[in-house]
């Protein structure tokens, strides 16, 4: 399995009891094949009928793919591994954007449902994430591409308990995001932009940290769907985002 990616034994020992279990007398494919298939499709960003015949049929890899994205179950098991540990003291904050594949165009409920919008560069999905000071994702969200950040700063904000610091750029300046963080307990490690009449502190050495979440973006765009949307469905590109953080920095 050498030219193809695979589980290891450690990998799979983790990931294994997240699985959901089959109803009475179902049965499934092995597991462990098909989710390195699906590994490897969104990775390489070929096409599922280009998975090589080592992980098995490819309407089984995509059947798996799909149904387990609308049932969120990639999100699941992201969410449990991620949250196994203790809530870090000093989080960050950012997004990036994603281009969208022409191929991308035409789900079911339209561009603005399924997390797609027009840009200057084009359509593009933004993904809107927290991380520690390792650079692992905690927290992930996809919006339009042309939200700005602070439309959901505080939901992704929330979905962590309260940390010690949080670390953004000048897009999170805001006066209501810094007094919400305050009585949180949260000191807001954020610069003042330009036109504020009364500058505010910032810690620059904590600042300097803040390139750990711009390594994880550029991690995160190493596998090939996720740094181009070719999915029209949110769920199952955010089944994408899901996987590629739990396989990057969460079975480690």
């Amino acid at each position: 399995m050498a030219d193809f990616f695979w589980f290891s034994d450690e990998q799979w020992a983790r990931i294994a009891p997240l699985l959901p279990v089959n109803g009475k007398g179902a049965r499934r494919v092995d597991d462990r094949r098909v989710l390195s298939g699906i590994v490897h499709a969104l990775q390489s960003g070929g096409r599922w009928g280009d998975c090589p015949p080592v992980y098995g049929p490819k309407k089984t890899l995509y059947n798996r793919f799909v149904r387990w994205a609308e049932r969120g179950i990639w999100e699941d098991i992201f969410s449990a591994l991620a949250g196994a540990e203790d809530a870090p003291d000093r989080l960050f904050i950012d997004s990036s954007c994603i281009k969208v594949h022409r191929t991308a165009g035409g789900a079911k409920g339209g561009p603005l449902a399924n997390g797609i919008g027009q840009t200057r560069g084009g359509r593009n999905t933004k993904l809107h994430a927290i991380c520690d000071v390792k650079g692992r994702p905690l927290v992930l969200l996809l919006t339009p591409g042309n939200a700005h950040d602070m439309r959901v700063a505080k939901q992704c904000i929330a979905a962590m308990p309260p940390s010690a610091e949080l670390v953004g750029d000048k897009g999170y300046d805001s006066d209501e995001l810094r007094a919400w963080l305050a009585s949180r307990g949260t000191m807001a490690v954020i610069p003042p932009k330009r036109h504020r009449k009364v500058k505010l502190d910032c810690d620059p050495a904590i600042y300097r940290q803040r390139n750990v979440i711009e390594r994880m973006f550029c991690r995160f765009k190493d596998w090939r769907r996720v740094a181009t949307r070719f999915d029209r469905n949110i769920k199952n590109f955010m089944a994408t985002i899901a996987i590629a953080a739990t396989v990057i920095w969460w079975l480690k």
